[in-house]
């Protein structure tokens, strides 16, 4: 059973942990390359690929750190359009703060929404002092939302072999946030 912390309830949003059944709308979310574009794990191969890192990464995630990347959904549409939420990793000892929505929902403030529910999951609930997030610089919608939730740049890395910021945000900034 999931951490009960990880239900979340916004004004339009549902955020809650990964089913089997997101496996299909992620699938088919990841295959528009204006999504994936900026993603950095070089796209989606396969359906069974998008499962395998569901129960893998994600499902494991949540047993072995009570935590990691949730479904979104629009209240009263029940349906699947996207994930956040933040994901512990063991090469970098930092929490990721992360989203992906289909393009239906871009520019309707629906990142800058979940992420802002998922940065007061990690202060709040589950005792977290610092987050980052990576973003490739030219992904200019990713980083306003990041400087919407106050993170700040703090150096670039190459990541995949791609020059990829990363953003960080300790929990004092966060609650200085007038």
């Amino acid at each position: 059973m999931p951490n009960p912390n990880l239900f979340i309830e916004t004004e339009r949003l549902l955020i809650r942990p990964f089913k089997l059944e997101d496996v299909e709308p992620s699938y088919a979310m990841n295959l528009d390359p204006d999504v994936s574009r900026y993603t950095g794990d070089g796209g989606v191969v396969s359906k069974e690929e998008v499962e395998r890192r569901i129960v893998e990464n994600v499902f494991g995630d949540y047993e072995k750190h009570g935590f990691g990347r949730l479904a979104v959904e629009v209240k009263g549409e029940n349906k699947f359009i996207g994930f956040t939420g933040l994901k512990y990793l063991e090469d970098m000892n930092e929490v990721d703060l992360g989203y992906r929505f289909m393009k239906a929902y871009w520019g309707k403030g629906i990142a800058t929404e979940a992420a802002k529910a998922c940065v007061n999951l990690g202060f709040n609930s589950l005792g977290l002092t610092r987050m980052i997030a990576m973003v490739l610089p030219e992904n200019a919608g990713s980083i306003r939302v990041l400087e919407k939730l106050n993170f700040e740049y703090e150096k670039d890395i190459m990541e995949d072999d791609e020059l990829t910021r990363i953003y960080a945000l300790t929990k004092e900034r966060h609650q200085a946030k007038p």
